[in-house]
């Protein structure tokens, strides 16, 4: 009994020293309720974009946008879990995206393109983020400023599952993949926002994709 109480009151003191609640599923693997869609090309229905099927959700990748939370987030951890069923293309995740939908909407991306999985994308004039001391931010004449990866590519190879956990507190971003810290940005001018995942290049599969406020 003294055993069982000791694991139950370091589980308490953990969740109090994360400052976590409950993870709650933003995709409940049976439709996208919750989400609303966006394509660039107005004449393809998003049925023919995004799939749900046996708790998986797929994206065939073609035409360019995303898919994005009615709600909007701040001060969370996002868990989301990918993988390339055919050849390794090109995706994100879209950080607190604000304004209206846009191809490029105003957010800090979370790259998911093959081998460059947690890069930064600021994306959107007036966007900034500051990794590693140095500030970044679209040009005047450009959409979006990326900002490499600290580590080597921490990627599993095509048709095997990996996890993004996304950490967002205050102007803090972290981005882990597969575990591996791999990029942090802090003084970000956005703080809030919906959370979507792009449609860019070819299909890729998402699943598990739960988040936790703090």
């Amino acid at each position: 009994m003294t055993k069982w109480i000791s694991l139950s009151v370091l589980a308490v003191s953990a969740a109090l020293l994360t400052g976590c609640t409950r993870s709650q599923a933003l995709f409940d693997g049976r439709d996208l309720n919750g989400w609303r869609p966006y394509l660039a090309d107005p004449a393809v229905t998003p049925d023919a974009v995004w799939s749900v099927n046996d708790g998986i959700l797929r994206c065939e990748g073609k035409p360019n946008g995303y898919i994005r939370t009615e709600r909007q987030f701040s001060d969370y951890r996002l868990h989301v879990e990918w993988r390339w069923p055919e050849k390794p293309a090109n995706s994100g995740v879209l950080l607190h995206a604000v304004g209206p939908d846009k191809l490029w909407p105003i957010c800090v991306e979370a790259q998911l393109a093959a081998d460059n999985a947690g890069d930064f994308i600021a994306v959107g004039q007036g966007t900034r983020i500051t990794v590693h001391g140095i500030e970044h931010q679209p040009a005047p004449d450009k959409t979006s400023q990326r900002v490499r990866k600290a580590q080597p590519s921490s990627e599993k190879p095509a048709g095997q599952w990996n996890s993004y956990d996304i950490y967002c507190q205050g102007n803090t971003i972290r981005l882990y993949v597969n575990g591996v810290l791999q990029n942090t940005a802090v003084d970000t001018s956005l703080t809030g926002g919906s959370i979507c995942l792009q449609s860019e290049g070819g299909p890729i599969e998402f699943r598990n994709i739960t988040i936790e406020s703090f």
